[in-house]
């Protein structure tokens, strides 16, 4: 879920903190992906027309690797880096948001079951979208294809974002890339959003649009709204986080600017602002969870070799993919990489 709305707050920034980007101004920058984030992308957008997971013959969900496989192959032509971050152990406080997550699934999967058997096909296929799950097996798979891929797969103790924050705070990658606003609540200096969804998208109206990556400077993010981090996080738990999704009730992002350039920090909010008052929320421990975050230090990350013929065996002979429809895309991509890595020889060499 991560922070909600916090885009709505360009407005009130005195100087541009978010930027748009082509994919083409990546190339040769290390980014780092929140796996699961990528993945429930993925398994909610790829699926067949009645709106369920495409699967192998034998039952197998594959709808996540054909995501990995078509936009990764993209970025790596695009000459971009990419490291995929796994979730580790949620911290505690996120079980309420998990718990609440599982009922809506549960709910979700009753009324689709319930339109499927109505025929009202339309009605299945947008319910199906809200009952995805990550299984073991597809996280397993996932970082089989990455390293066939030569992507580089870290596992993080805790929260991904949060490691892909320490690593982008450590220089080890550029960037961060994820959908969701928490990186920035974890200190990553930048984030890029919309690096998976870039292109042209159907709308279920009918209409088609064109999203672009956008890429969103921390500190430019700070200076403009003159508040601190510790300033933003306490605006996200306001606004509501994984760890008190709820937020507070009738505080949207503009309130919860107003009250913290007013009364400067969480805690005097609290002691003066009603609607806070009334509600119980553990905010010294979230704020601590995004300001000393279980993450791993110094992680080495090695750049693997894109192998065509180990991903034709994992994906053609192991999952049943056509041999017809996605070799063509692999080899194309094995072909402009290489081509890549003799323009970068020669113009290291001059």
């Amino acid at each position: 879920m991560g922070v909600k709305n916090l885009s709505d707050l360009l407005s009130l920034s005195k100087i541009p903190f978010k930027q748009d980007r082509k994919i083409t101004d990546f190339k040769n920058r290390k980014i780092a992906f929140d796996a699961f984030n990528v993945l429930y992308q993925f398994l909610s957008s790829i699926r067949d027309p009645s709106g369920r997971m495409l699967m192998d013959n034998e039952g197998r969900v594959t709808s996540h690797l054909i995501g990995l496989l078509t936009r990764n192959s993209q970025l790596l032509q695009n000459g971009i880096k990419i490291v995929y971050v796994f979730d580790g152990e949620s911290d505690p406080l996120k079980g309420q948001e998990i718990k609440r997550r599982k009922e809506i699934k549960e709910q979700a999967r009753e009324e689709y079951e319930k339109a499927m058997e109505e025929g009202d096909v339309q009605r299945a296929k947008q319910l199906a979208s809200r009952i995805t799950h990550l299984t073991p097996q597809m996280v397993e798979d996932s970082k089989k294809l990455l390293e066939v891929m030569g992507i580089p797969v870290v596992q993080a103790p805790g929260e991904g974002e949060a490691q892909c924050a320490q690593m982008t705070k450590e220089g080890i990658v550029d960037s961060v890339a994820s959908q969701d606003y928490d990186a920035l609540l974890f200190g990553a200096p930048s984030l890029v959003r919309n690096l998976n969804l870039s292109g042209k998208r159907t709308l279920p109206s009918g209409r088609v649009i064109t999203i672009n990556p956008e890429e969103i400077n921390l500190r430019d993010l700070l200076d403009g709204l003159q508040i601190t981090r510790e300033q933003l996080i306490d605006m996200g738990i306001l606004l509501g986080t994984d760890f008190n999704p709820e937020g507070f009730k009738g505080i949207g992002p503009k309130t919860a600017y107003k009250l913290l350039k007013k009364y400067q920090s969480f805690e005097e909010i609290k002691k003066h602002e009603p609607k806070v008052q009334n509600v119980e929320v553990p905010y010294e421990r979230i704020r601590g969870i995004f300001l000393s975050p279980n993450v791993k230090h110094g992680v080495k990350v090695k750049f693997g070799s894109y192998d065509p013929e180990k991903i034709l065996h994992f994906l053609v002979d192991e999952r049943g993919f056509s041999v017809d429809r996605h070799k063509p895309l692999i080899m194309k991509t094995a072909k402009i990489i290489e081509d890549l890595e003799k323009q970068t020889s020669l113009e290291s060499f001059f």
